[in-house]
């Protein structure tokens, strides 16, 4: 068991950040809603209670029983956080008549065990409406702003501290090593959160809970689903059993070398060639919603025609994730739905298996590092994100083998190049897409009407925000030039430059 610093989730857009930034610093982080918090377990060595939306005056403002945590563990209050435990202890939060939004400078009042090697007037960010007019008896004011009179402070008796600004975000100058010194001097906690510390636990308790028994996998070729199979295969060898399903909707020759990549390996992985099913279920369909429940419905089915000739298999493993778990426990539903064709929703009570998530603790950058510590080639580790349906959010409009094939060899021009120019890993994606629109061209002094295709490349960091890839413009004339030449019916090419928001990384 990880010591662990848990963060209290009061609903803030950075709170997820708070989790991974206190991961990269090689302390186990672990996020719990503030509705669903009850108590703490020994491996908690500190609180970190987040900012929120909320005014601690509003009338329905999160709350939690912080005599469950104060006075046992050391407490970190950040924004909403520190207004609370003002609040709590009897100061006095004021309501402003403007948001504070922005850089600010911190400059230190009192040494502070939090701001060790932090130097004074440190850049920091602030994103708050409610203000600490007051401080609790008992507590000592330690930094303030240019802007504002309380920007942390603390009772070391009682082992609070408080900042009124966010030093999880990239702004904040020295915000990590804040965070170190709130885990390793205040609360002492052990930085043994490391890739190759997490394989050692898991593989043991995948053992553990797996015993003798068989297990299926669901795998896609995507970064989760291979590390979770190359775990799995770690743990017990042949007990595990992986289905990868062409679905007729993946990248050019993927399945081919995907399924050949996987078996060099030494993986025990099953092909199933689909794609006339998925075909035939989509055909003449045009609305995204739709095909995305068609796509969902006919994998579940093909799986589990698939999965019920192993007569023995007990478990089933998905390539779940952190983020996947909070979500579904804040009751954000959406992305589970999105997502089930590739998690196998529902095949669990049907097939009476057990659920085994091998990956349910991780964000998506630490997948990539254990993937890396198993030893996966980079080929599966530095993939580029690939949707669940697959292609067919990538046609607008109605599907058929032709247009998959088009765009497929579309997709593969743009790929290989981003490759060739040493582009792809600069990239956080990058992909074609074919529009539903016909137009006018020349070649070779005849008159063309054929396909538009769109090119679209972003940065991004997990994909909620991302903006558009600035590629240099001769490799975009370059790609375009060798699509127009090499892929009968397509005269001509767009590059997508909108950001997210308002658009979206992907076009339906």
């Amino acid at each position: 068991m990880h010591d662990k610093i848990l963060v209290i989730d009061f609903g803030s857009q950075y709170t997820q950040l708070i989790v991974r930034k206190v991961r990269e610093l090689g302390f186990y982080s672990e996020l719990v809603p503030y509705n669903s918090f009850s108590s703490l377990d020994e491996s908690v060595k500190g609180v970190i209670l987040s900012g929120s939306p909320y005014s601690v005056h509003d009338r329905e403002h999160p709350t939690i029983d912080l005599d469950k945590i104060i006075g046992k563990v050391p407490v970190l209050g950040i924004c909403y956080g520190a207004q609370y435990l003002t609040q709590h202890f009897g100061g006095r939060v004021e309501r402003s008549d403007k948001r504070e939004y922005g850089r600010a400078r911190t400059f230190f009042t009192k040494e502070s065990g939090l701001f060790k090697g932090v130097e004074n007037g440190s850049q920091v960010w602030m994103s708050h409406s409610d203000h600490i007019e007051q401080l609790p008896e008992g507590f000592v004011l330690t930094a303030r702003t240019g802007n504002i009179p309380v920007a942390a402070f603390e009772n070391r008796d009682k082992k609070i501290f408080a900042v009124q600004f966010h030093p999880e975000v990239y702004h904040t100058v020295r915000g990590k090593d804040i965070l170190r010194n709130f885990a390793i001097d205040i609360c002492g906690a052990n930085n043994g959160w490391q890739p190759q510390s997490f394989i050692q636990s898991t593989v043991s308790w995948i053992k553990q809970q797996v015993g003798s028994e068989r297990v299926i996998l669901g795998i896609s070729g995507g970064v989760d689903s291979t590390v979770a199979a190359f775990l799995l295969n770690k743990a017990i060898g042949d007990q595990l059993t992986a289905i990868f399903v062409d679905t007729g909707l993946l990248r050019y020759r993927e399945y081919e070398t995907v399924l050949e990549g996987y078996r060099s390996l030494g993986l025990n992985v099953i092909g199933v060639d689909a794609k006339d099913e998925f075909y035939q279920a989509l055909r003449g369909v045009t609305d995204p919603e739709e095909k995305r429940k068609i796509i969902g419905r006919k994998f579940i089915e093909v799986f589990e025609r698939e999965a019920s000739k192993i007569k023995d298999a007990r478990w089933l493993a998905q390539g779940t994730i952190y983020p996947d778990v909070i979500e579904s426990a804040v009751g954000h539903h959406v992305a589970q739905t999105i997502k089930s064709h590739h998690n196998v929703g529902g095949l669990p009570e049907r097939m009476n298996l057990k659920v085994i998530e091998p990956l349910r603790l991780l964000f998506k950058d630490e997948v990539r590092r254990v993937g890396r510590a198993l030893g996966i080639p980079d080929q599966f580790i530095n993939r580029h994100p690939f949707p669940g349906p697959g292609l067919a959010i990538r046609i607008i409009g109605d599907i058929t083998p032709e247009k998959v094939s088009l765009l497929q060899k579309v997709d593969h021009i743009f790929i290989e190049e981003l490759r060739r120019n040493d582009l792809y890993n600069k990239v956080w994606q990058a992909f074609a897409v074919l529009l539903p629109v016909q137009t006018v061209g020349v070649m070779g002094d005849e008159r063309t009407y054929e396909n538009v295709v769109a090119l679209r490349a972003v940065n991004s960091v997990d994909g909620m925000t991302a903006d558009w890839s600035h590629l240099p413009h001769q490799f975009l004339a370059h790609v375009s030039n060798r699509i127009i030449n090499e892929v009968p019916g397509v005269n001509r090419v767009v590059y997508d430059i909108s950001s997210k928001p308002p658009a979206t990384i992907e076009w339906e």
